[in-house]
Parts: C-alpha cells; structure tokens; sequence
C-alpha cells in the first residue's frame, strides 16, 4: 500500500478545505510541542507510521521516539514527543491517535495469542476480517504484536472455502475449475481449500494440487485425526470459532496454522492522548 495515499484520503475525510478552529484561534507562526502518552497497558504499535502522518502535514514537525513499536507498555509511559508549527500538530493529531490506538490494540491481542504458542511451532494468522480501508495497517499490527498475515486480499491466493465448492457444484468441480483458470491466466498463486468433514477431507487428499487444507470448525481431537489423514505435502490450518482460551490446545494437536479473525474484527482500542506541554 502507499501510505501517502492512504493519509491523502484520511485527511480528506476529516479536514477537507481546512482544520477551521486551529486557523482560527491558532497563529500561524506559533509553535508547540507534544507528548504521546500512553494511558492503558499494552503493546505498542504505529509509532513508525506516527512519523509518516507528521511529515504528510508538515515536514517541519520532529519526532523523538522514546519507544519503538512491539514495546510492552504500561499507562503513563511516553511514546515520543513532537514539536513544531502548533497548527500542523492539531491537525495531525486525532489521525495519528486513530490509527495508533487502533493498531495497538490488535498488536496487544495479537502479543497475547502469541503467548499462547511460543514454545509451539504452530502459526497464528489473521483473515480478511479488517476495517475497510485500513486493512495494511491493521495487518501490519498483527504482526508487530507476534502473530502472522494471511492472504491480504482476494488477488494473491486461490482460497476455496465452503460457498465456492458449493456453488461450483462440489469440491472436485472447484478444484478443476480454479486449475483450469490458473493456467489459462498464466497466474502462480497458492490454494488453499476449506473442508468441513473428513468425507470433504479424503476427496481433497486424493489431489495432490492442493497447497494447503483448512480444517473448519473442527474439535482439537478432531484435528488430531484428520492430521493422520494428511500427507506431509500438504500445508495444514485450523479455523472457526477459536480463542485466548482454546488456541493452545489446537496448536497442540501439531497443526501449522491456526488463523483467527478476532485479531482484528473484535479488538478494543488502546487508550492514549497527545498532549501538548
């Protein structure tokens, strides 16, 4: 993604012709400084893209880290500080806490999940699940927080999952048919393929063109005994309903992936302010 787009469109929507309350009470040569500050326990994240919204409103503005993203924070620790043209600073304030509050608190749950597996060779992933518009960067806090992307989109991998295979008219058709497509569009991309039952799973280990079989909605113990069914040429994931309390016990059943949207579907926002000083 180019983040100058991105900010191009942020700022569009929120000050349009004119941040009119700063030019109004602000002059224009007056110049301030301001702190980050952190007001809730966490892992930090967007700091990096803190310094890019600051030179998007004016490259005058200095920052000074103090804390880099992935950094375990508690409340009252300071981020950075920024100073520069007083104006340039409102204007760029509710922006850079918008996305760094949003960022930290999928980076904070995404550290947690993480936790959950370290000593474990299983992946956690995120999905699709993000907010339209910002889903470079809420995925880009996943992995600050220690967790792992998926695909970022429909364009880089063939995912089959249970609608496709039904509206094709069954799993065999969908695997033909994306096959079929792949080479008449000269197109290199990974597939993956959804099954909901071990009757799905056995048509699908009968194809060796598959990359990577998602297991969904399936029991840990389940798992443990599709995974018996799976030639070692398969890349293996687990998807559906998992949690903080019940990830572990599916990365211990040996499954490479287990990908969860709650990273970024169902995430609280880290509370922080800036504060000038």
């Amino acid at each position: 993604m180019d983040i100058k787009e991105a900010l191009t469109i942020f700022f569009q929507e929120d000050v349009k012709d004119g941040d009119h309350t700063s030019l109004a009470t602000i002059p224009a040569e007056a110049e301030r400084q301001a702190r980050l500050i952190v007001k809730e326990d966490g892992v930090i994240a967007g700091v990096e893209l803190a310094k890019h919204v600051f030179h998007f409103v004016d490259e005058g503005l200095t920052m000074e880290r103090y804390l880099e993203d992935g950094t375990n924070v508690q409340y009252g620790d300071i981020a950075f500080t920024v100073k520069g043209r007083a104006q340039s600073l409102l204007k760029a304030e509710r922006i850079v806490l918008n996305l760094m509050q949003r960022m930290s608190g999928i980076a904070t749950l995404s550290r947690q999940y993480a936790d959950e597996v370290k000593d474990l060779s299983t992946k956690i992933l995120d999905t699709r699940k993000t907010t339209p518009g910002i889903r470079y960067f809420e995925k880009w806090a996943v992995r600050i927080g220690g967790c792992h992307n998926h695909r970022m989109g429909l364009y880089d991998m063939i995912m089959i999952k249970d609608n496709h295979h039904d509206y094709a008219g069954g799993i065999v058709k969908a695997i033909n048919r994306t096959y079929d497509y792949l080479k008449e569009k000269n197109l290199s991309l990974k597939v993956e393929i959804e099954v909901r039952n071990v009757e799905e799973l056995k048509i699908v280990v009968d194809d060796d063109r598959v990359d990577r079989i998602m297991l969904d909605n399936f029991s840990p113990e389940a798992i443990k005994e599709a995974l018996e069914l799976i030639p070692a040429t398969f890349e293996t994931e687990a998807s559906g309903g998992i949690n903080l309390k019940t990830v572990r016990a599916y990365a211990e059943t040996g499954i490479q992936y287990v990908s969860v949207g709650a990273l970024t579907h169902s995430v609280k926002s880290l509370d922080m302010s800036l504060k000038a000083y």
